[in-house]
């Protein structure tokens, strides 16, 4: 009986340690996601992020309105302002020793919306879904979302989530 205890809290131990490790995901940037998610076949969702506004988040840091806003509010330059790149810029949001390939003026990209993906980025694994999201893939919320889009944005819209995530939509029209 002990011996079976003994290897019971073993097994758990190992599991809770190799489930500990295997959450520590790092972020590999929108070029690594790129090279699989941008063909016409599989819905060009790189295509369909680089035109749009949250690829453009670091660049509307630099309009009229927001240097504007930036003066009258004792910010230097909200392009380097923690405040306002922790959510304009994926790598402004995580934790930078968990960066291995996020450059700033790629501006809100994948992981930011899908979770940093060094461990589900594999052709093997995001043909499971199940495996993927083991893997560190997040499927986006509106919880998720309202974390940028909320009234702390001092350029704050009423936020429609159902509308505005049709607007981002990028299907996988080949996925099951």
């Amino acid at each position: 009986m002990l011996k079976k205890n003994l290897i019971l809290v073993i097994g758990l131990v190992i599991f809770a340690g190799s489930s500990l490790i295997a959450q520590d995901f790092e972020y590999i940037g929108a070029a690594k996601c790129k090279m699989c998610h941008n063909k016409a076949a599989t819905g060009e969702q790189y295509k369909k992020w680089a035109e749009g506004p949250h690829a453009n988040a670091m660049k509307s840091l630099s309009n009229e309105k927001s240097m504007e806003y930036a003066k009258a509010n004792g910010i230097a330059d909200p392009t380097t302002d923690a405040k306002c790149i922790k959510c304009h810029s994926t790598a402004g949001s995580i934790d930078a020793s968990k960066n291995i390939g996020v450059k700033s003026d790629e501006g809100v990209s994948c992981e930011s919306c899908h979770g940093p993906g060094s461990a589900y980025k594999s052709k093997a694994i995001m043909q499971d879904h199940a495996k993927s999201l083991a893997n560190g893939l997040i499927v986006p919320d509106q919880k998720l979302c309202e974390s940028c889009h909320n009234e702390k944005n001092p350029f704050h819209k009423p936020f429609n989530y159902a509308e505005y995530s049709k607007k981002i939509a990028h299907p996988n029209p080949a996925g099951k």
